[in-house]
């Protein structure tokens, strides 16, 4: 596993396999996303001398197994990127052999892609409806 001053250092994506146990029940994901705060280029300098600094804005998307809290899908993208199209990328990191009984994400999915990206693999998908979609 490379450190972090290696990963730092490179300009393109890093793939790295996520090990998983499996299982013969079907696989109930929580997916949800969050926000990390990366320093631009100079930012140790500005802290330490003063000065304004830029940050960097990253969201990591997670797909965990409800009973074992176990990682099964991770995307990292840029803050602009929203939720549901990230879904089949997430989908796409579950072995096909994997069934997925259910899916439950944040209002962030309740889109038509977020609903057939789950849909696809024959999940049940548990999405409360945005307060500001029209009825």
């Amino acid at each position: 596993m490379p450190g972090f001053r290696t990963l730092c250092r490179r300009r393109r994506a890093l793939n790295l396999p996520l090990p998983y146990r499996g299982g013969r029940r079907p696989l109930n994901l929580f997916i949800d996303s969050t926000g990390i705060k990366a320093e631009g280029q100079g930012g140790w300098n500005a802290r330490k001398h003063g000065g304004s600094t830029r940050r960097i804005w990253r969201k990591r998307h997670i797909g965990t197994d409800r009973e074992t809290l176990e990682v099964w899908a991770l995307e990292n993208t840029t803050s602009t990127v929203d939720d549901a199209p990230t879904l089949p990328e997430l989908r796409n990191q579950i072995p096909p052999g994997q069934a997925i009984g259910s899916a439950k994400a944040d209002a962030a999915c309740d889109t038509r892609k977020g609903h057939d990206a789950i849909g696809v693999r024959d999940a049940h998908a548990v999405i409360p409806p945005r307060e500001n979609a029209k009825s």
